[in-house]
């Protein structure tokens, strides 16, 4: 192709305001989308293809729609997977959702103490349920369970050493490892035992002058079987009381004890366990087996959450009116023996016998819709999963529906379920798509059938 044909050909291209014209959407996305499609035009051009307008304009359509994907927005879990981090963790129930629009639709008294009208803590407000609920001393809230970790050790240990069992430096999602963490607060790692087997000895013997504290953690998002020995956290606890030394106990899920009963959960640590077996500090997440929303939580003995409290880093960790409105109300839900309130809970605890003839009850409406007559429903018995680096290799007893058909791979009608006005996100297994119920709430099952039937049609 000579100089002139190609330069004929590269000024044919639509202008970048002819095509975003033709887009629905705000103009600046528009015109970012439009950008786009006529660059990735220009391109092919170079490359001696060629294009069309028509063909320039559905790029810059699917443009568009890829940056509308991208944006914060509601999806259906349908995976069976309860506590999901890439889709949020756990939904916020009603009385969740009010607490936090009467707080952020106003002002609030966040800083400001109405007794003695003056600026007061705005750490305050959860410390007493959660001093309540645990049994803890003191309690302050943070805005992630690693971000309090880091100012645990970042305030009790920084210059100085912290004893781990190697069986426990464990890394969760998103790359958070702890020793990492350790040597981000400042505090040097001593690790003791091996992989699979560490004893109350192996602490003993680290433990020197300049040891700062001994730091167990909760390893819950995977399971170590076979030849294996651990410190149990009580015999840890008088180590540490006998040798002067605080025991630090990162607990993650953040499960309370008698308030969330579920035959899932036996096994799995408590916080108010681990503060009556004597940990001098637990730390734990408000949004995985707390079921409420982001955030971490330091509870213990006053003294050192004290100590923690003033530390210059918390200020950068501190988590606003919204987080604080939503867990003083998942707490509320906990110290009335609610916990049905939080939808967590409604999903965990749902029975068998329920989740079944939700199920029957879609299968039947799907089968009954012309769109669909290519598409094999079947009523399908699943096994749903805690989620969320919490309960490794536990299954919970469910019931979805699975769809299959002849001339559509599970892949692809999973691919246009997640394009739907509203994403719906399930899972596909032996070329099937699984729909489980266990992660759907009641409330929701009518919008399901009509996302899958209009998705699929």
């Amino acid at each position: 192709m000579s100089e002139g044909d190609l330069g004929s050909r590269l000024r044919a291209l639509p202008s970048i305001d002819r095509v975003a014209s033709r887009l629905d959407g705000p103009h600046p996305v528009a015109v970012a989308a439009a950008t786009s499609a006529v660059e990735l035009a220009r391109a092919e051009v170079n490359a001696g293809g060629s294009t069309t307008f028509e063909q320039v304009l559905e790029a810059a359509r699917e443009a568009l729609e890829r940056g509308e994907q991208k944006r914060l927005q509601r999806v259906l879990n349908a995976t069976g997977v309860i506590v999901h981090t890439n889709l949020g963790r756990v939904p916020l129930g009603p009385a969740q959702l009010d607490a936090v629009g009467e707080i952020a639709g106003a002002y609030s008294n966040l800083e400001y103490d109405l007794s003695k009208g003056r600026r007061g803590d705005r750490y305050g407000h959860a410390s007493t349920p959660l001093k309540l609920l645990t049994g803890a001393e003191a309690a302050v809230v943070v805005n992630n369970c690693a971000a309090a970790v880091l100012l645990t050790l970042a305030a009790v240990a920084s210059g100085r050493e912290v004893i781990v069992g190697r069986g426990e430096l464990i890394e969760i999602g998103g790359g958070f490892r702890i020793p990492d963490i350790l040597e981000t607060s400042g505090a040097r790692l001593v690790e003791v035992g091996t992989t699979n087997r560490t004893r109350l000895a192996d602490y003993e013997r680290a433990i020197s002058q300049e040891t700062a504290a001994l730091l167990k953690v909760h390893p819950s998002n995977y399971r170590m079987v076979g030849f294996t020995e651990s410190v149990e956290l009580k015999a840890l606890a008088k180590l540490g009381r006998a040798r002067r030394l605080p025991v630090l106990f990162d607990l993650g899920s953040g499960l309370l004890e008698d308030y969330a009963k579920a035959p899932w959960t036996r096994g799995e640590p408590t916080v108010l366990g681990a503060i009556a077996e004597r940990a001098d500090i637990v730390t734990f997440s408000g949004d995985k087996l707390l079921g409420g929303p982001q955030s971490g939580i330091i509870a213990g003995r006053a003294d050192l959450v004290a100590v923690i409290a003033r530390h210059p880093l918390i200020r950068a960790l501190r988590v606003d009116k919204m987080v604080l409105a939503a867990l003083e109300k998942t707490l509320e839900c906990y110290l009335n023996n609610d916990s049905s309130e939080l939808p967590l809970w409604r999903m965990a605890g749902a029975a068998e016998a329920e989740l079944e003839a939700r199920a029957r009850n879609l299968a039947q409406a799907l089968e009954g819709q012309p769109s669909l007559a290519g598409c094999k429903v079947e009523v399908q018995e699943t096994r749903a999963v805690a989620g969320g680096g919490t309960l490794p290799g536990t299954e919970v007893a469910s019931w979805g529906v699975a769809l299959a058909s002849e001339t559509t791979s599970a892949a692809r009608m999973h691919h246009l379920l997640r394009r739907a006005r509203i994403p719906v996100i399930g899972r596909v297994e032996d070329d099937r798509l699984i729909i489980d119920l266990r992660t759907i709430l009641p409330e929701d099952d009518a919008l399901l059938r009509s996302l899958v039937t209009s998705a699929l049609t």
